[in-house]
């Protein structure tokens, strides 16, 4: 798999066969897929792929619609916590399953009455192998299988020993049902897979009513089946499957025929979208939750500020391929980057304030500055802040002494532009008793407000700025990748990903803020109020920076 640049294609393969089918008047016109998720864990990124396909499809034909599925057949990792959070997600991706909401565990009794039907048409059998032994007669991708000793046993004996199973008469693992195939098939799904296990845990929906829970390889397809599923649209890593898929129809016949159709799946730079180790990092503390603005789930991404909007657009020009490719995850940054340029108003925050003094600024005098809430959109609007004696710039801002020609920000002697306000000139600087510079003393230039002088010089250097008395503290977090690469070329977590800053200031414009609202500060990045947030204590999240590193991927390419 390699890193590659996004080129969509005007109509992709699956949509291709659709509308074959359609012309063909196959499934009588209609097209119905499926969202099938495991309440195991929260859904992520790569999800979102599969929901924007699987819903997105449900919306652009006339018969169409899209079923929610939850593939509830291993209660040991589900419950019902990751069942409403999935729900949720996708509503809020703007998709809805409307009457068509389904469980895996609804079909149970009819998912027991298939296995009966297979073992007395003489192909399934209950085997007594450990799930060591059925490993190692399995074969490998080099040798064969060889039959279980149990494989023969008679229809009579298999149907005995599978309703005593399902009575609880065995141990966990002492016995399973397996389908029989053929164990010397080349692709190992085929050597006689094993369809139930004996699993003695409550189920969160059926509670003790079950011993004897299906595999997920049995369920699926019999459940498109049940639904009538009309294209069963997976991830490539189910390609070698798909046989199992269709002998299983075909074997069972249970009057609906599915088609499994495989695309590939999503998967990003600087990314791991693992369940289980999503599931240990949460686990471990090492993250906040499944919604950390760091993890790669859905709830983490709207957390730190994504809208459902910029996830979509995403996804559909990301579009839909028959090969693994890795996509950087610049792209997904420059998709909501693209959206809040034109939608988050402009406000002025220092990050981690430096105080300034303008000497010959009257002590007590106000000026109220008009400025552009958005420039980026026609009648955007305008605010007015505050400008007085007492400001707050950047402590990057300034340096004692100028490094090179090229730095054009603040130090002694130099001058530079306040942002839709005054030229200012460093004359001096105090630090503490560690040698830390706490503040700057300039004088202003009465005659400079906007960027204009009598004189007509101009400077390079532009700062934002937050008045003193009339700015709002705040805490506001930095993210940055969750995962990054060692000199081994493997990804390891970041020890930097988070940095807290407690003693942000804000203009005053932005008291009145509700969670999910989002900013641009100015040079700083785009930024959400966070849930912790309060009127006592605001608290951001930045989105992403204004840096766009996806611009430079595709200039480097073309060249």
């Amino acid at each position: 798999m390699s890193e590659t640049i996004i080129q969509k294609e005007s109509k992709d393969f699956i949509r291709t066969i659709i509308d074959e089918d359609i012309k063909n008047n196959k499934h009588d016109g209609w097209v119905i897929t499926r969202f099938p998720p495991e309440p195991n864990g929260y859904l992520h990124i790569g999800h979102a792929k599969s929901i924007c396909l699987n819903f997105g499809l449900s919306k652009e034909y006339k018969k169409a619609r899209c079923h929610l599925r939850f593939d509830d057949t291993n209660p040991t990792k589900e419950n019902d916590e990751y069942i409403e959070s999935i729900k949720e997600d996708i509503k809020w991706l703007g998709f809805d399953w409307g009457e068509h909401l389904y469980f895996a565990s609804d079909y149970f009794d009819r998912l027991y009455e298939f296995a009966e039907k297979l073992i007395i048409n003489g192909k399934a059998y209950v085997d007594d192998l450990s799930a060591e032994q059925i490993k190692e007669y399995r074969g490998t991708l080099k040798q064969p299988g060889k039959n279980s000793p149990y494989r023969n046993r008679s229809v009579e004996e298999n149907l005995d020993l599978f309703r005593r199973m399902r009575k609880g008469e065995f141990k966990d693992g002492e016995k399973v049902l397996r389908a029989k195939i053929d164990m010397s098939s080349p692709n190992i799904n085929m050597r006689d897979p094993v369809i139930y296990r004996i699993l003695k845990v409550n189920h969160h929906r059926t509670g003790n009513k079950w011993c004897i829970y299906p595999m997920y390889d049995f369920t699926h397809p019999l459940s498109d089946a049940i639904e009538n599923i009309t294209h069963s649209l997976c991830t490539l890593e189910f390609e070698d499957h798909r046989p199992l898929y269709d002998w299983i129809i075909k074997e069972v016949e249970p009057g609906s025929v599915p088609r499994q159709i495989e695309f590939a799946r999503l998967n990003l730079t600087n990314t791991i979208m693992s369940k289980r180790y999503l599931l240990k990092l949460v686990e471990d503390g090492v993250v906040s939750g499944w919604d950390d603005p760091r993890m790669p789930t859905i709830s983490g991404l709207r957390r730190r500020g994504y809208t459902p909007e910029s996830i979509k657009t995403f996804c559909d020009k990301v579009g839909l391929a028959k090969s693994n490719s890795i996509i950087d995850i610049s792209f997904l940054e420059y998709c909501i980057r693209e959206e809040l340029n034109l939608s988050a108003p402009r406000k002025m925050a220092v990050l981690r304030p430096l105080k300034v003094i303008i000497d010959n600024y009257p002590e007590e005098k106000v000026e109220m500055i008009k400025a552009e809430n958005n420039p980026a959109i026609e009648n955007g609007g305008t605010r007015e802040i505050p400008f007085s004696k007492v400001i707050y710039i950047e402590q990057s801002d300034f340096m004692e002494e100028a490094p090179n020609r090229k730095y054009f920000r603040l130090a002694p002697g130099k001058e530079v532009r306040l942002k839709h306000a005054y030229y200012i000139t460093c004359q001096s600087y105090k630090k503490d008793d560690d040698g830390n510079i706490i503040e700057v003393h300039c004088t202003y230039d009465p005659e400079s407000f906007g960027g204009s002088t009598p004189d007509g010089r101009k400077v390079r250097g532009t700062l934002h700025w937050v008045s003193a008395k009339h700015s709002i503290q705040a805490e506001v977090r930095l993210y940055e990748h969750l995962m990054i690469k060692n000199e081994n070329d493997e990804y390891i977590l970041n020890p930097n990903s988070l940095e807290v800053l407690e003693g942000a200031v804000i203009e005053e414009s932005i008291r009145d803020v509700k969670h999910g609202e989002r900013f641009q500060f100015l040079r700083n990045g785009y930024f959400c109020v966070d849930y912790d947030s309060n009127p006592e204590k605001l608290v951001f999240n930045r989105v992403v920076s204004l840096k766009d590193t996806w611009a430079k991927i595709v200039k480097k390419d073309k060249k």
